[in-house]
């Protein structure tokens, strides 16, 4: 109504022109007008504005995510399963092409930066010069803070992973986010940081895969499933191994495997490892010698493997979280040296040997092909430890995925190497022995045995090696859970104050809280009112408690009116003698773990919740067996959804 009168006076100016003197005029034109054109409106045709609010009646309702797809190609993803596997092999393709696409990048990159052939791997080259060996490193450092500094903080709530993404934001990647981190990893592995590349094909994937479930308006169980699809295509095609690629989905990205969701994961794995082979015709990895027949012998030197990849995978990711600390310490230019600092101290272990450098994929076919002595490959996996945790900890971006299977390489030639020293008879031949360890080691930093088994199948092709790697990599999963209960993803996690141990679906617990349950429909009464009048008031069988009020308005306890109507209480005492609860309340934001917790805490059947711990004013009630029930029936629809479509 103010402002309809106001827009009046302001069409007939000659009405307050008769009515006012000319200066009151003009201070009442102004209020006016700055009342008109508040912040929250918008220009009309007419020349004159509206609100926000009008403007959205008037206007059509648009979609909440943008643009989206046609109704029938949605509907017929939402209705058919058919529907879903299309689009995991769409999702398939485009991953492969862009890992392609990233991989020649970084290698041009390397051509470039350090003045090598095109088609050569970095870690396995021995003639780059010291000058390009050290300072390059030290440039990369500069230019990713540099990046940082320029957008980095712009979105940094918006640089979730796949793991993340899945268990808290219903599968939601931002793809802005996902570029950044994208960019960030093709520069810190282009520069020599000692960081693998699948950590920028895994996002990359995810977010375009993010992208089209939002175009599809897909629900969240296949919103989740086709982040899925997208890691399975990332890791297949940088690998060559679809199977891995498909239980690295199942394992690290989605939490669980289904039927329902088996199709669309290994169409989408299959897809990518078809254009990946065909844009890409390098191996991954090739072993020397004649696999170890199976033998108790065998399978008792592959438990020991297992051991040692065990307490190599802890102190791997031990010396990561470390190196972090240590790095945030480092607070000159607000921590903007930090990467440069990695990048010199990176560049002086590359002096030493360039097998630090980029993400070990020549190093690791040089190494294994070429029968290095103990002392060679324990320096190596000494140094490239310190090289990962260094490039990690100071801000250069990347994973640990290649990393962890090169040092369990490593690890496994050494222990086939000195174990042939005493035993020559019996000791692992070092291919087999490389690949049990590489499939240990990695399990343990991935948290994927499933996926480090059939990576190993997948490489040699060799079932009797295989069986070494599903020994070792049994063992090793087996001992990181006892002992630290962490993979690398969930590690970080933790360190970052968040709760996450996997990829389930826990964001709706999150949402699932104390203002979402609550009721408002509950009675209040000042705690200073008398019995007898509140017994005429609250009558038993309509209600079953009162919430109390203090002078103030705030939270002053709870009173049952069983308790009210059956105690021996005087006409004129004050009601808040009864309260229970004065102290028990739960805030909007409490989660369902919180409220439950809340209950068993105070043994109370009701507890009201409050604005803030401040005011203390009610604004509504939470009953135990109202949350139960409601948990149970969100908690059985989840299960429906990860079950079946």
């Amino acid at each position: 109504m103010l402002r309809e009168n106001a827009l009046y006076r302001l069409r007939f100016p000659l009405y307050a022109c008769c009515v006012a003197q000319p200066h009151t005029f003009i201070r009442r034109f102004l209020k006016e007008f700055r009342l008109l054109v508040g912040p929250t409106s918008t220009r009309t045709r007419f020349g004159f504005r509206m609100t926000y609010a009008e403007r959205q009646i008037q206007a059509p309702k648009a979609p909440a995510s943008g643009y989206l797809l046609p109704v029938a190609l949605r509907n017929f993803v939402r209705n058919r399963e058919t529907g879903v596997v299309t689009v995991g092999i769409v999702i398939g393709l485009l991953s492969g092409l862009l890992v392609a696409i990233i991989s020649a990048l970084s290698e041009l990159t390397h051509s470039l930066l350090f003045n090598i052939p095109f088609d050569a791997r970095l870690s396995a080259t021995g003639t780059i010069s010291w000058q390009h060996t050290l300072f390059v490193p030290i440039c990369g450092g500069a230019v990713l803070a540099v990046v940082a500094w320029l957008v980095g903080n712009r979105l940094k709530g918006q640089m979730a992973d796949a793991i993340e993404a899945n268990a808290l934001l219903g599968g939601r990647v931002s793809m802005r986010g996902s570029l950044l981190i994208s960019i960030q990893t093709l520069l810190s592995n282009g520069f020599g940081g000692s960081v693998g590349l699948e950590a920028g094909y895994t996002q990359i994937c995810s977010a375009f895969s993010s992208y089209f479930g939002r175009k599809l308006a897909a629900r969240r169980s296949d919103m989740r499933l086709l982040v899925a699809c997208g890691a399975a295509g990332a890791i297949s095609a940088a690998f060559n191994a679809p199977l891995a690629g498909s239980f690295y989905a199942f394992e690290v990205v989605l939490g669980a495997y289904t039927a329902a969701n088996l199709v669309p994961v290994v169409g989408s794995a299959v897809a990518a490892w078809l254009v990946a082979r065909n844009l890409n015709q390098q191996s991954f990895l090739m072993t020397s010698g004649h696999p170890t027949p199976v033998s108790v012998e065998m399978i008792g030197q592959c438990v020991l493997i297992g051991v040692i990849c065990a307490f190599a995978s802890i102190l791997l990711m031990l010396a990561i979280a470390a190196a972090d600390r240590t790095f945030q310490r480092l607070r000159i230019f607000k921590g903007a040296l930090r990467p440069i600092i990695g990048g010199a101290l990176l560049g002086g272990m590359a002096l030493l040997t360039p097998t630090v450098l980029g993400a070990g994929h020549g190093a690791m076919q040089l190494l294994l092909l070429s029968h290095p002595t103990w002392l060679l490959l324990t320096t190596t996996i000494l140094l490239k430890t310190m090289a990962s945790a260094v490039s990690l900890g100071s801000g250069f971006r990347g994973g640990l995925f290649f990393a962890s299977l090169l040092l369990g390489a490593l690890v496994g030639m050494l222990y086939s190497t000195v174990a042939a020293i005493p035993f020559p008879e019996l000791a692992l031949q070092p291919g087999t022995a490389a690949i049990a360890a590489l499939a240990a080691l990695g399990t343990g930093v991935i948290g994927a045995p499933f996926s480090m088994i059939c990576l190993a199948l997948e490489i040699t092709g060799d079932f009797s090696v295989t069986v070494g790697a599903i020994v070792a990599s049994s063992v090793t999963a087996l001992i990181v859970r006892e002992l630290f209960g962490y993979s690398f993803a969930t590690w970080r996690f933790h360190l970052r104050g968040e709760v996450i141990r996997g990829p389930q679906d826990v964001g709706w617990i999150r949402q699932f809280n104390a203002g979402s349950l609550m009721r408002s429909d509950f009675e209040t009464a000042p705690g200073q009112m008398r019995a007898d009048e509140a017994q005429k008031l609250f009558q038993p069988g309509r209600l079953k408690q009162i919430v109390l009020r203090d002078p103030k308005g705030g939270y002053a306890g709870i009173v049952s009116i069983g308790e009210l109507h059956s105690s021996d209480i005087d006409a004129d005492t004050p009601i808040e003698t009864l309260a229970h609860q004065q102290k028990e309340f739960l805030l909007p934001s409490m989660t369902i773990r919180e409220i439950m917790s809340a209950f068993e805490k105070s043994e109370a059947d009701v507890l009201v919740v409050v604005d803030n711990s401040v005011d203390r004013t009610v604004i509504g009630t939470v009953s135990e067996t109202h949350a139960l029930r409601t948990y149970g029936e969100e908690l059985e629809r989840r299960n429906q959804e990860m079950f079946f479509r």
